[in-house]
């Protein structure tokens, strides 16, 4: 099981387009996280730096400038989505990643507190 940190660069990121209204609060995350193709699509015109802003976690020891680097996906690279913060939630918690399941509950209740939904 690879080992994760918190990655504040995504953190910040992400409050900073709830702030913004750049939310979806309905989705089911299956179907709205991005797949191999469109990471690659956003990675043809973005930076490592900004496909990396749209993860919760970085792989301690990963590569750089692989998609490997990065984990917990939260957003479809223009909107965060509630299911997406769930699903990182979730998933840090069932592998007791605790740092990466706190900064996705205080992103949920950021975003909670800041839309009507």
């Amino acid at each position: 099981m690879p080992e994760y940190s918190v990655n504040k660069m995504a953190v910040t990121h992400a409050r900073k387009l709830i702030r913004e209204g750049k939310v979806v609060t309905k989705s089911q995350w299956g179907d709205a996280q991005p797949d191999a193709n469109q990471e690659n699509e956003f990675l043809d015109s973005h930076s490592w730096t900004e496909y990396g802003a749209w993860h919760l976690a970085l792989v301690d020891g990963a590569t750089e400038q692989t998609k490997g680097r990065y984990g917990f996906g939260f957003g479809d690279f223009d909107k965060v989505h509630r299911s997406g913060l769930l699903a990182c939630q979730y998933r840090a918690a069932e592998w007791k990643h605790r740092e990466i399941e706190d900064a996705a509950t205080k992103l949920l209740r950021y975003l909670d507190d800041q839309t009507e939904d």
